[in-house]
């Protein structure tokens, strides 16, 4: 899945919308989303929401334990570079899951969580 042009959005009303989905304990760190689409990191994993069809009653949310992350890179916005990247690498995944921010959000705030729960095994 990739996602692109995604803008920052508050974790709080992330944590409201998916509070079915979250389980005792688990706290939303960040999150980007795009028109219909989302993806957030919370303290146990990374989840991506694909809203389908032309009502959006259908929803396929993708959950990335930590565990499961082989590596990932970041890149921040550049001059001519209107949005910054993130891509992660998924242990069994073909390809990488690519999320495409919006040049103000907060992406290295995203490498922060990832290493802080991948290398630190922090909670």
């Amino acid at each position: 899945m990739g996602l692109f042009n995604a803008t920052q959005t508050d974790p709080a009303t992330v944590a409201r919308d998916y509070a079915p989905v979250l389980i005792e304990g688990e706290r939303v760190l960040i999150a980007f989303k795009t028109i219909r689409d989302l993806v957030f990191l919370t303290n146990y994993r990374l989840c991506t929401v694909n809203v389908q069809g032309l009502t959006g009653r259908k929803v396929e949310i993708e959950s990335i334990p930590y565990k499961s992350i082989t590596r990932w890179s970041i890149e921040r916005a550049g001059t001519f570079d209107m949005d910054a990247d993130l891509t992660v690498w998924v242990s069994g995944a073909e390809q990488p899951l690519e999320v495409k921010v919006s040049a103000s959000a907060n992406i290295v705030g995203v490498q922060q969580v990832l290493a802080h729960h991948i290398l630190g095994g922090g909670r």
